[in-house]
């Protein structure tokens, strides 16, 4: 097993595409790439939250997912259709995920596992956006469903616990 993977032939680590798409290098891990990319994306989430409010990281996973799509077609273009190393789309599904709570560690370890367990399992539609949407556009859009799953859930967890979203628990 490698520590890091190579880049797709032809793709420079440091294009501002490559960067954008392997979330800095994150992707570029030998393994377990998709929770890497995960993992990676929480500093920015707890970042976004506390400066704007959980629901700015509505707004900054739909920049992630422009910017993913044309990251995407980037490294993609070396005829790899979805590369390993992209993992700005875990990002964007995280993004969405951790948006109906507050800045917790709790809430965000649990949606950090639930939108695992979604990019994964990858339920309807998810798992049609994987394999019939091409390009950059589908590389994107099946996390951003796995996201929604996981944001739901998670929503509905804190609902159960009788916090609300967008109530912290550390109070």
């Amino acid at each position: 097993m490698r520590l890091f993977r190579p880049l797709p032939a032809g793709i420079s680590p440091w294009h501002p595409a490559t960067l954008a798409a392997t979330w800095f290098g994150a992707g570029l891990i030998g393994f377990a790439s998709g929770t890497w990319g995960s993992l990676a994306a929480l500093p920015f989430a707890v970042a976004i939250a506390w400066t704007a409010g959980p629901l700015a990281l509505i707004p900054a996973a739909a920049v992630a997912f422009a910017v993913g799509v044309w990251a995407s077609n980037h490294v993609g273009r070396s005829g790899e259709k979805d590369s390993s190393a992209i993992v700005i789309d875990e990002v964007a599904g995280q993004w969405l995920t951790l948006a109906v709570v507050a800045v917790d560690w709790r809430y965000y370890g649990i949606g950090f596992l639930l939108f695992r367990l979604a990019d994964i399992v990858k339920p309807w539609p998810a798992s049609w956006a994987d394999r019939e949407v091409a390009g950059g556009l589908g590389v994107m859009l099946d996390d951003i469903f796995a996201g929604l799953y996981a944001a739901l859930a998670l929503w509905l967890l804190s609902l159960w616990l009788g916090y609300g979203p967008w109530v912290s628990t550390l109070n």
